[in-house]
């Protein structure tokens, strides 16, 4: 019999810190219910990228428990953000510098897909 097992050693490993230049900065979310509404966009911010978690906030609210992978050849992220109905599960993924993603509301009961475009990326000071 063969076992498999995923090693907590290589799940921490550390991201590349050119990911986090690719990633910090302000961002323009377009949260439109259906593909054929107008566009609703909100700011998405990322803070600080350090390691393979990340900072910020998304609709105005703090995000938790930000995580990041980029073990598949792609960047991927996920976070978790609060309103009055409850939890809100985000992912996306970063594509030719663009994030394309999806927010999952259990309190609202709705998954919604969505676009985000870099605003403004971070600037060293």
């Amino acid at each position: 019999m063969l076992a498999i097992t995923a090693s907590p050693v290589a799940a921490q490993a550390t991201v590349d810190t050119s990911l986090a230049a690719r990633l910090v900065g302000s961002w323009t979310v377009d949260l439109r219910p259906t593909p054929d509404a107008p566009a609703y966009d909100k700011e998405f911010v990322i803070e600080t990228v350090t390691g393979r978690d990340f900072t910020g906030r998304f609709y105005d609210t703090p995000i938790e428990n930000g995580k990041i992978n980029a073990d598949w050849g792609e960047v991927h992220l996920s976070f978790v953000s609060r309103d009055g109905s409850g939890p809100y599960n985000h992912a996306a993924v970063l594509k030719n510098g663009r994030m394309v993603g999806q927010s999952h509301s259990l309190g609202r009961d709705f998954l919604l897909v969505w676009r985000a475009k870099r605003l403004v990326p971070a600037t060293n000071k």
